[in-house]
């Protein structure tokens, strides 16, 4: 059977028919690239996920690391694929020229991603981590430190971590208690525990950098008081090389139901009181530092869902083709053979679900990494500002809607496959477990509920919205064909809805009725992820269309009536769903926010 990863069919529609990313080459950025090496940079990630990260997937979940009191040990084969990523230079595919990078949009470094994503989520963190680390070292901190750490973390000579939460303080970061004190020679004494830090603690690079989240005693209270710090496993020595050992100390390692091939550490900072911190940037800034740079890293959790999803949906596509049971209509005679499970019209519906899940979570991941291009190219200041505001306003979306649907694809697939999907010698129950993960990381979907009705919906006196809008429109209009107009039309009176609430929602956030609102912020969300993913299909069903207008036929043909029947699903059977939702929030219902918590 097959064990296809995403095919590069699906990828050149995403990428050029849909998002036209070719065009990014027409940028003084990326005006040394073109579509040649755009997909000489994916066919490499390609062949480097199927080679030497899927097929050690199942072994690191089965055989995950392990800590001797003094050592962490992992298979093999984690750092060959790994050694091979840092050495093609993926982890600065993005950066500057100038840092030893690529100089690659996002859109296509995420494209890359996806492979990797898809064949081996465990194996990807550590050098995922490590590009996400090194973004702020390279954006915030001084010149010293960036000297100090930034070039090796970009080599994948040292790897970096981001260490937020504590043992009492998850998403409540306010809380947090590890202290930083500035020492007589500049640097500051850090002093706290951190856990679920993932890749804390490995042997896979010369040196691990920590950035740890910590108050400076005296600053403000709250999260106005937080700063950000270096804080690596090895101080270095005059040569740059790592040095003594920091005070930097693995208490455990932590067993993750999923993501096995990941080790999730508490790590204690100062034990012994000598434990090495840099200040980056400005004191009491560190969160607003960490939450810059948190738009790419909530559209690469949504991302990373939507791939695992679309790794499960190829597995169960195969065996839907292969698997013959029952038998189909007309051809119900005992005599008459058994058919392949996919002319069953339940495992057909459970297919165009997870297709269009996967495919539209992944559309909507790659057109948020096309704002970012887009924001860090545009060179007019309104048009940068549009830009922003739309990015802001959806990042809420790109990270919890795949996250909430790819474990749901992934929960499909288990069905299709049977029993068999229930057993550890098939993937798709371990795509199941590593995809749980993601509706946790990088702030739960109920915080990301929070945030949209709470904040974003309300930034810039609603701008990001009227953008929105806008490009919805647009789309809308170039619905041209029946089949195309039908879906517009499908969508139209969700749409006005959706006004309709937001005009409410205003109220709501003014009276009595703002605890009763934002208690029901997940069906907010919910309903305009719906809208937002819908908009995303329509975008795709569009240029489908046109394909098949102009005679697209054969394979090509089946491609684009594919992508226009998952449109068709998604608007006729998910959208719809919402109704409930949107019944919630329009009648304020109460249950939720007066149960109390003695009535459990």
């Amino acid at each position: 059977m097959a064990d296809q990863l995403i095919p590069r069919r699906e990828m050149q529609f995403q990428l050029y028919e849909v998002l036209n990313t070719q065009s990014l080459c027409e940028k003084p950025r990326f005006e040394e690239h073109n579509v040649e090496t755009f997909n000489a940079v994916i066919d490499m990630a390609e062949k480097m996920a199927e080679e030497l990260f899927l097929p050690h997937n199942a072994i690191a979940d089965k055989d995950e690391p392990t800590f001797d009191g003094k050592k962490v040990t992992m298979i093999d084969e984690v750092k060959k694929a790994f050694d091979t990523y840092r050495e093609s230079g993926f982890i600065a595919g993005h950066f500057d020229y100038e840092d030893g990078g690529m100089q690659l949009p996002v859109t296509i470094m995420n494209a890359c991603a996806g492979y990797f994503l898809a064949a081996n989520p465990s194996t990807t963190a550590y050098p995922f981590l490590t590009a996400a680390a090194a973004n702020v070292v390279k954006h915030f901190a001084n010149e010293e430190t960036k000297q100090a750490f930034l070039p090796k973390m970009l080599t994948g000579d040292f790897t970096g971590t981001m260490a937020l939460t504590e043992p009492h303080a998850g998403s409540g970061l306010a809380d947090i208690r590890t202290s930083a004190t500035l020492h007589e020679d500049g640097t500051y004494r850090v002093k706290g525990s951190k856990l679920y830090i993932s890749a804390g603690e490995h042997e896979l690079s010369d040196n691990i950098v920590h950035l740890v989240l910590a108050k400076i005693p005296g600053g403000p209270a709250g999260v106005k008081g937080i700063s950000l710090f270096v804080v690596p496993k090895y101080r270095l020595d005059e040569n740059g090389n790592p040095g003594p050992r920091n005070d930097v100390t693995l208490a455990g390692l932590i067993h993750k139901m999923g993501y096995r091939g990941t080790t999730s550490t508490a790590l204690t900072f100062g034990e012994n009181g000598d434990c090495h911190g840099y200040l980056v940037g400005e004191p009491h800034q560190g969160l607003r530092y960490m939450f810059m740079m948190m738009n790419e890293a909530r559209i690469g959790v949504g991302y990373g869902a939507a791939m695992i999803g679309y790794r499960g949906y190829r597995y169960s596509l195969e065996y839907a083709k292969d698997r013959t049971q029952g038998r189909a209509a007309p051809k119900l005679a005992p005599e008459d053979e058994a058919t392949p499970i996919i002319n069953h019209g339940d495992v057909r519906r459970m297919l165009l679900a997870q297709k269009s899940y996967c495919e539209g979570g992944m559309a909507l991941c790659l057109y948020g990494s096309t704002l970012i291009d887009a924001l860090e190219t545009e060179e007019d200041t309104a048009k940068r500002t549009e830009i922003s505001q739309l990015l802001e306003l959806l990042t809420p979306v790109f990270k919890a809607w795949p996250s909430e649907f790819g474990p749901k694809a992934n929960d499909l697939a288990i069905q299709i496959l049977g029993g068999a999907g229930y057993t550890r010698e098939y993937p798709v129950e371990q795509c199941w477990r590593d995809n749980r993960l993601n509706p946790i990381h990088e702030g739960t979907n109920g915080i990301q509920a929070l945030d949209l009705l709470g904040r974003k919906l309300w930034q810039s006196e609603g701008k990001g919205l009227q953008v929105l809008m806008a490009r919805v429109s647009g789309d809308m209009k170039a619905a041209t064909t029946p089949r195309a107009q039908a879906l517009a039309a499908k969508l139209k009176p969700y749409l006005d809805q959706l006004g309709g609430l937001i005009q409410q929602a205003a109220g709501d956030l003014r009276s009595d009725k703002q605890a009763v609102l934002l208690t029901n912020a997940s069906c907010f969300l919910n309903i305009f992820s719906a809208c937002v993913v819908s908009w995303i299909w329509l975008r795709q069903a569009n240029v489908a269309e046109q394909a098949l207008a102009n005679g697209a036929s054969g394979q090509d043909g089946d491609f684009y009536e594919g992508k226009v029947a998952a449109a068709e699903y998604f608007l006729n059977w998910e959208l719809p769903l919402v109704k409930r939702d949107i019944e919630v929030i329009t009648s304020q219902e109460p249950t939720c926010e007066n149960v109390k918590a003695s009535y459990f």
